[in-house]
């Protein structure tokens, strides 16, 4: 299949998630963000890039990947929250933990259910700066994803507010 047709698919997939579909895809567009595939290693489904691009693990996914599977259209909005919120907060444990409790929050209102108790525990956190909280979430992607999922070498807070803190224990 051609990638342009391919990825027109994808966008309308997504976008019938509801709300958060289509704010990611208008996001995406008005953005021309590049959707692809790469190999990287087995704990990771999706990720963005430095040059604000989408590829999703070619390990898992690929133009024959059907679209009515849930896991790429909700990892597509788990991306695109990153690209939204930016390098700095993307690249911290706050940040992942907010594009979880999206990906997530909208599986389980398509499926009734968490795909795993580790999920089902994260989602009941509070997405604030608390440090005990962030490091529990840590665990629990990592439950879930696995230790290769490399989430414990993320700063929990955004850089400028992890700096704050070890300044100032605040």
């Amino acid at each position: 299949m051609e990638h342009d047709v391919w990825k027109e698919k994808l966008f309308e997939a997504v976008t019938a998630l509801g709300e958060e579909g289509s704010s990611a895809v208008e996001f995406l567009k008005a953005r021309r963000v590049k959707i692809g595939f790469k190999k990287v290693r087995p704990n990771v489904g999706a990720f963005w890039t430095v040059l604000g691009n989408i590829r999703l693990n070619s390990q898992y996914y690929n133009y024959e990947t059907s679209l009515d599977d849930l896991r790429i259209r909700t990892l597509i909005i788990h991306e695109a929250r990153h690209l939204q919120q930016g390098l700095i907060t993307a690249l911290s444990v706050y940040g992942e933990l907010d594009a979880w409790q999206l990906e997530f929050g909208i599986y389980h209102r398509l499926r009734g259910r968490y795909p795993h108790p580790a999920v089902a525990e994260l989602m009941q956190l509070p997405l604030e700066y608390n440090r005990a909280m962030l490091k529990k979430a840590a665990n629990l992607m990592q439950d879930y994803a696995g230790k290769g999922y490399r989430v414990d070498l993320l700063p929990l807070y955004p850089l400028g507010r992890e700096i704050q803190y070890w300044v100032t224990r605040k």
